[in-house]
């Protein structure tokens, strides 16, 4: 079954979810700063290709470097909230 949310998409005549992020390019041969955010439903526009964003998940900052593949996709989805489970191993004895 899908939820029910996953099911609703952004209304076309809103456009997409823009928020304004500080982007700062530098030069070629200097380190790209993270730029930090909290705004994980913020969409991913061509501009910030090649950008290293630090996306909040509730806990830490996760850097996502952006590709071409993600455009059009939401920071959100880089940054997972929950950790994977996995069972203890024991030793018997």
């Amino acid at each position: 079954m899908i939820p029910s949310r996953m099911l609703l998409s952004r209304s076309v005549w809103k456009g997409p979810n823009i928020v304004p992020l500080p982007i700062v390019r530098v030069a070629a041969n200097q380190k790209a700063i993270p730029i930090q955010t909290q705004a994980r439903s913020a969409t991913i526009l061509p501009n910030f290709v090649g950008l290293v964003f630090s996306v909040h998940n509730g806990k830490i900052y996760h850097n996502v470097e952006i590709t071409e593949d993600m455009v059009g996709h939401k920071l959100g989805e880089f940054s997972p909230t929950r950790a994977g489970f996995s069972y203890k191993h024991s030793k018997n004895k």
